[in-house]
């Protein structure tokens, strides 16, 4: 059995992508029934830049899943300076169950999982934000199942603003992955690359998913069930705030744009947000918003991940494994 890594929404094929909801689910109702790192096992949770919802999502269900979380900040180890990735990876997959990685390039994740044999997970880089698609995706499969339908397939996504970014890729990987009608939406320069064009289309022949590309945030908007959105000023790109400000103002998330989209639309973003940049104070605070739903199911999506990779790579106990095989149908609750 080899071991499964978690670099890209699409290292999860639709299937996979839906155990893994589920297991959330399940997760989300039995916080604590889950104990796949119980000794405690340990998990290196590395970070090269700063983080609030992933630190804490990713050290708190460590936690629950019986485990003890090793935080390493910036310039607290030698990864990447005094020593090259794969020798860090030889180093902590001796030490450590999983590597979870908040870093800037993908090349980097990409070195790290080629020479660990314990699951690495991206907990965000410069090209993809995959964690937080799982937790987006559990969010809007729990605010449709309250009106009677769970189903992702089919549901159309609108994302508006900085579309060039590691958010928009995530949301056109994972969206299409899904089977859903994702619609990008940005300025001409800021447009996902064409490979990730390609990847996501090459995916939605596969799932039924459909793929729109436009500089029309209109387009984007028409009927839409979810709209999200992301900063527009990441870090590093302070000194190009007031240039983006005006840049992107004709995709701000507000009370028009959500007229726009379908009755009854909902609202993601997956924070910090900038109230009255991206997105207005009316709409983040309003009743189709379900940001904060979202920033808990990181929680428990990435509960849900890390348990399926350690039973997908052979490295979980048989109560673990039966569990996490009951709970990925669906059926148990």
């Amino acid at each position: 059995m080899s071991t499964r890594h978690f670099l890209t929404d699409l290292d999860l094929t639709n299937e996979e992508q839906l155990k893994v909801l589920n297991l959330a689910d399940y997760l989300k109702v039995n916080p604590y029934a889950l104990k796949a790192l119980q000794g405690p096992q340990t998990a290196a949770v590395i970070f090269d830049k700063t983080s609030t919802r992933t630190r804490f999502s990713f050290a708190a269900g460590i936690a629950a899943l019986g485990g003890q979380p090793i935080i390493v900040n910036p310039g607290e180890s030698q990864l990447g300076h005094k020593e090259s990735v794969a020798d860090t990876a030889r180093v902590l997959e001796k030490q450590v169950s999983l590597i979870i990685w908040r870093t800037y390039a993908q090349a980097g994740l990409k070195e790290m999982a080629q020479y660990s044999r314990v699951p690495v997970i991206n907990a965000l880089s410069d090209d993809y934000h995959p964690c937080q698609l799982l937790a987006d995706l559990q969010t809007i499969r729990e605010h449709f199942a309250a009106q009677g339908n769970a189903e992702l397939t089919g549901r159309s996504l609108a994302y508006l603003g900085d579309a060039a970014n590691n958010m928009a890729n995530s949301y056109l990987l994972a969206g299409v992955n899904a089977g859903m009608d994702v619609r990008i939406a940005g300025p001409q320069g800021y447009l996902p690359a064409e490979e990730i064009v390609q990847a996501a289309q090459q995916r939605a022949a596969l799932t039924g998913g459909s793929v729109t590309i436009t500089t029309d945030p209109q387009t984007a908007l028409k009927n839409a069930d979810v709209v999200a959105t992301d900063t527009w000023i990441s870090m590093g790109q302070e000194d190009e705030k007031a240039q983006r400000m005006e840049l992107f103002s004709d995709y701000q998330v507000n009370s028009a744009a959500l007229a726009l989209a379908a009755p009854g639309a909902i609202v993601l973003h997956c924070l910090p947000a900038y109230r009255g940049a991206e997105i207005t104070a009316e709409v983040i605070d309003g009743p189709q918003s379900v940001i904060w739903d979202e920033a808990e199911n990181r929680l428990h999506a990435q509960k849900a991940l890390m348990a399926w990779l350690l039973v997908e790579s052979g490295l979980a106990d048989e109560q673990t494994v039966a569990l996490v095989r009951e709970a990925e149908q669906g059926t148990l609750r």
